[in-house]
């Protein structure tokens, strides 16, 4: 574009001299290419300044109109500038004329229409693209949340330990087997009916997470230990389904278990309102990344309904997890 812009620049100010006199066609090269980068630079950084004052997609209207005034004004001065360069190089034979300037105004509205029109579209469509894939990216999240929430409904692998458990109890303790079952059934009873629903009361999750603790303090006994809230201030309080089964089941899989070093889980109910749930830490020698783990699904999907920020801390001693609960009348 400049070998094109800078003869039909020089060709208005100078006349046809500029192509049959050799020091003229220099000293008008010069000129324009240094007229032509301080220009450049100038609108680039006002461009750069009025997008980020309007940055949504929403706001293109305000940004274009912004946009079109303060690029017409600095070009306005910018025109002025330039003839009046012109007008200090004796090579280039050119005065300083209102006449002239009023050139170059015409011209530079032409200019300035197509540059912003340009670069507002070419704005536009970049941030459309980033919000399409971000997009595209939480709607994976969420039916990957969802495909784990439905493995979580039949899970065989914790079927079959739960049937090998309560194998085991009607030889030892029939009392504590049909307390199993009783549990058992509960359970998946929950993660049938809740698995289709994007919300449930903060009460049924927790009904649901204290039989699946009883499951779990049959099977691991004195190597876990999962403390419940009695009671919360806020009754209507909802949340995704399966949110603790699956920040229990991320605890237990990354800490090691024992006896005479259980496994803390305990679940609170904070102001805001917040669910927070903590474990203490005892990592297995393995390393798991947290995108590995189901707490990222539930992580996308929290942010996919745009239900707040999920806030992970992780100390010496413990990780913590803070779910924002929604208060919602279902």
């Amino acid at each position: 574009m400049m070998p094109v812009l800078f003869p039909l620049g020089n060709y208005f100010f100078i006349g046809p001299r500029y192509f049959h006199d050799l020091p003229t066609f220099i000293a008008g090269t010069l000129v324009v290419f240094g007229l032509y980068w301080f220009s450049i630079i100038t609108l680039t950084l006002a461009v750069r300044r009025i997008i980020a004052r309007f940055p949504e997609v929403r706001q293109t209207r305000n940004r274009l109109l912004t946009m079109l005034l303060v690029v017409g004004l600095l070009t306005t001065g910018l025109a002025m500038f330039d003839v009046w360069v012109y007008s200090i190089v004796p090579a280039t034979g050119v005065r300083f004329d209102w006449l002239t300037v009023r050139g170059i105004w015409v011209l530079g509205a032409v200019f300035d229409v197509l540059l912003c029109t340009a670069l507002g579209l070419f704005y536009t469509f970049d941030q459309w693209k980033q919000n399409a894939t971000e997009t595209e990216r939480l709607q994976q999240a969420a039916l990957q949340h969802q495909f784990d929430a439905l493995k979580g409904q039949v899970n065989p692998h914790f079927l079959f330990n739960s049937l090998s458990s309560i194998s085991a109890l009607i030889g030892e303790d029939n009392q504590q087997a049909e307390r199993f079952v009783d549990n058992l059934s509960k359970v998946y009873r929950y993660m049938l009916q809740a698995g289709n629903r994007e919300l449930v009361l903060l009460q049924n999750e927790l009904d649901f997470a204290r039989s699946y603790a009883d499951l779990l303090l049959i099977r691991y006994g004195q190597s876990i230990r999962i403390i419940l809230p009695q009671k919360f201030p806020v009754p209507s309080a909802c949340l995704p389904p399966l949110s603790l089964q699956t920040l229990i089941d991320n605890a237990i899989k990354h800490n090691t278990m024992a006896a005479d070093q259980p496994l803390v889980i305990t679940i609170t109910v904070l102001p805001g309102p917040e669910l927070e749930v903590t474990n203490t830490l005892q990592r297995k020698n393995r390393t798991v990344t947290l995108s590995q783990g189901g707490l990222a699904t539930l992580i996308g999907n929290y942010q996919a309904k745009q239900s707040g920020q999920v806030k992970v801390e992780e100390s010496d001693k413990l990780f913590r997890v803070r779910l924002p609960l929604i208060e919602q009348v279902l």
